[in-house]
């Protein structure tokens, strides 16, 4: 047996309110349903659960949900018209034989990191 399909990722949200609007309206990632305070988001094929809470939410320390995009920059572009604060701006991470690797990091409103990540072929 192998685990090797992630059919969920959990993330603690301060307001499930505002995080439904930031991951929706401003990230533009489908909304599944939203029961209470948790609210789900496919990424194709994934579900990301937002889990509204009144404890303290700590952004994981190494934690970071990477989302695969064409035209990295223009991506991060339009994000960034609707106020989202990156930690800079697209870079190469590396190059491969077959392609570069480019990514940009940002946080949402809790403070999660979060990255855009582009195989420039």
């Amino acid at each position: 047996m192998a685990l090797c399909k992630i059919g969920q990722i959990a993330l603690a949200v301060s307001d499930a309110d505002q995080a439904e609007k930031f991951y929706g309206e401003t990230l533009g990632m489908h909304k599944l349903y939203r029961f209470g305070e948790l609210v789900f988001f496919d990424c194709d094929g994934v579900r990301l659960m937002l889990e509204g809470t009144d404890r303290q939410v700590y952004p994981g320390q190494g934690t970071c949900i990477y989302f695969t995009v064409k035209d990295i920059e223009a991506v991060a572009d339009k994000l960034k018209e609707k106020s989202v604060p990156f930690d800079g701006t697209p870079h190469l991470v590396t190059k491969m034989s077959d392609h570069e690797l480019w990514m940009a990091f940002f946080r949402d409103p809790d403070g999660h990191l979060l990255a855009l990540m582009e195989e420039k072929r």
